[in-house]
């Protein structure tokens, strides 16, 4: 069993799921070569950005709608959505080479569920999501309060941590988990 695959089952995602995730590996190659989706150069450095995703899917499971910020190369809405079928996913995407590369893999990898938009965060006037994720795009402390008005009354607002903060909220949940030899941790903030 590989690393994606011990992942999946340490996460009780559906193992069913591995295949759909390598087509989306080889994808994100093919158009990465091209157009520079991510830094990511190796196969390695790209599977590890998919089991990083997958640390956020045990907490949109129960979220029907779920809104993707800056969400450049899929990470981690084409990982959610490919995982969370019965979730759809909006994703926001100003660079039109990245949307245009969203777009392709919901086509490609048959995401119904996915639906890409290339415009800026200040520019969607939706607001009721149950949550809001973003990876990688604003400071951390920035995006979990920018997210709060993007959720609904219960939502949540969910971001990555690389390094542990003491500016966040006091509010703020950690969800520490090991990424290799690096600690991470999925953050949420409760509307």
């Amino acid at each position: 069993m590989n690393e994606l695959e011990q992942t999946l089952e340490r996460l009780a995602i559906d193992r069913s799921v591995a295949g759909r995730l390598w087509n989306f590996v080889e994808l994100f190659e093919k158009w990465n070569a091209s157009i520079n989706l991510s830094a990511a150069s190796t196969r390695a450095e790209l599977v590890e950005h998919v089991i990083d995703s997958l640390h956020v899917t045990r907490h949109l499971r129960d979220r029907m709608r779920v809104l993707d910020v800056g969400s450049g190369g899929g990470f981690p809405v084409v990982v959610a959505a490919i995982c969370l079928p019965a979730s759809t996913f909006t994703s926001l995407e100003p660079v039109h080479k990245k949307h245009a590369f969203l777009r392709t893999a919901a086509r490609e990898l048959a995401l119904p569920n996915l639906s890409a938009f290339a415009r800026r965060l200040d520019d969607h006037d939706v607001r009721d999501y149950d949550a809001a994720t973003s990876r990688a795009t604003f400071d951390l402390r920035e995006w979990l309060e920018r997210g709060l008005a993007f959720v609904a009354p219960s939502g949540v607002v969910v971001g990555f941590e690389a390094i542990p903060r003491s500016d966040l909220p006091p509010t703020v949940e950690r969800h520490p988990y090991a990424l290799g030899d690096k600690q991470r941790a999925i953050v949420l903030v409760r509307r």
